[in-house]
């Protein structure tokens, strides 16, 4: 090995250390649920996003079991090159009807559904307008295209700051294409993008809507449709984007939109052209999930019922929960050492709860996102709420 490298990446991780940013992730030892063992640890479970419950679902298992009996655990190629199976195109459908739109497109995951999608829409001659908390999965898929966007010349606006997306709609009129991208829901602040507004600028401004929809996913909408559907902007929503590793609870991204859309990224989507396809087990799962998603709604009803209290039992014991309007909760702390430090103090509590430092957050707004589901009980929350009261007194206090 080179010498000078290894002592190059030993430097750096010591500087992530020094800066509070060091993360070591923790093994799972049970499926995923509201209660699971970490490290040998029973805990409340309070950083995973599957928020239906869905991950161990007896059905969804149960159909994963017998696609592997019919259909073996691996497709053999990519896609285009013959790695589609029937199941592979049933889910696509399905999820069509789900979003009520032409066409999806299944990719093997959310971010390389962005980063397969956003650079094969836009040229050189186009502009890219992004909100400024947008995943980073968005940036990233941005920045591997050709279109303008910088934050320096103008291109990103204030977080929902309508006004400013206005701005720049009107002097980026010379482009050829402008493509205003914003996640549904943003997944470190748990707030709501004011999607009717951004489609009526669009509209008048002659530009293409793109939403992330991932943490919107069985999470908003009709039967958890996600945001379109949450605002009953059929048809009005250029591009979406779903994830299928998050309320659906297996893994995966799709694109949904037109029947041209998809036809194209088919064609020049980089992930999908160039990635092994889903082993069919994971599609026939998917299948599955959707089918509990559109005819029980009872994890829905679970998750918001659980949301609703977990927030409002947060705030009245004096935590900053940062105006989140869905699931995603964070709780405020601000200084990423004491953010960690309460991390690890829940953690003594039994309660495992992710504290989010720089660069997924700003310097200085680190803070503790919880995510409360449909597969935690009452008695798990209530749990929780007393860990992080004792555990806030342990430290010394937030903020």
């Amino acid at each position: 090995m080179n010498a000078n490298f290894q002592n190059w990446l030993h430097r750096q991780i010591e500087e992530l250390k020094r800066q509070n940013l060091y993360k070591v992730p923790k093994i799972l030892e049970t499926p995923a649920g509201g209660r699971v063992r970490m490290n040998g640890k029973e805990v409340v479970n309070l950083s995973s996003n599957n928020y239906l419950g869905l991950a161990n679902h007896p059905k969804v298992r149960q159909a994963a079991l017998e696609a592997i009996e019919r259909w073996g655990v691996g497709a053999g190629a990519v896609r285009w090159i013959g790695g589609t199976m029937e199941v592979h195109d049933e889910l696509e459908r399905r999820l069509a009807r789900f979003k009520n739109v032409e066409a999806v497109l299944v990719f093997t995951g959310g971010f390389t559904a962005n980063s397969g999608c956003i650079p094969a829409v836009v040229t050189e001659k186009d502009v890219i307008i992004s909100d400024e908390l947008n995943h980073a999965s968005i940036i990233d898929g941005v920045r591997l295209g050709a279109a303008a966007y910088k934050k320096s010349d103008g291109y990103v606006y204030p977080h929902k700051d309508m006004e400013a997306l206005e701005q720049i709609l009107k002097r980026t009129q010379g482009f050829e294409k402008r493509l205003i991208i914003t996640d549904g829901v943003f997944s470190m602040d748990g707030d709501i993008a004011p999607l009717p507004d951004i489609v009526r600028l669009a509209e008048q401004y002659d530009a293409i809507v793109y939403v992330d929809d991932a943490h919107a996913s069985g999470v908003l909408g009709k039967n958890g449709a996600g945001t379109t559907s949450h605002f009953d902007l059929y048809g009005r929503v250029d591009i979406q984007l779903g994830t299928l590793s998050k309320a659906l609870g297996v893994i995966g991204g799709y694109i949904a939109g037109s029947a041209k859309l998809k036809e194209w990224l088919i064609n020049r989507g980089r992930p999908y052209l160039f990635s092994t396809a889903h082993p069919p087990m994971v599609a026939a799962a998917l299948i599955a999930a959707l089918d509990i998603m559109e005819n029980d709604p009872e994890p829905m009803r679970r998750l918001w019922d659980n949301t609703r209290w977990w927030k409002s039992a947060l705030r009245s014991e004096g935590f900053d929960t940062m105006g989140s309007e869905t699931p995603i909760t964070p709780v405020y702390v601000g200084d990423e050492g004491k953010a960690q430090e309460l991390e690890r103090a829940l953690w003594d509590e039994g309660v495992y709860a992710l504290s989010i430092v720089y660069p997924t957050v700003a310097r200085g707004k680190a803070r503790i996102r919880t995510m409360p589901s449909a597969a935690h009980t009452q008695e798990d929350l209530a749990f929780a709420l007393e860990a992080f009261k004792r555990a806030r007194d342990r430290i010394g206090g937030l903020g």
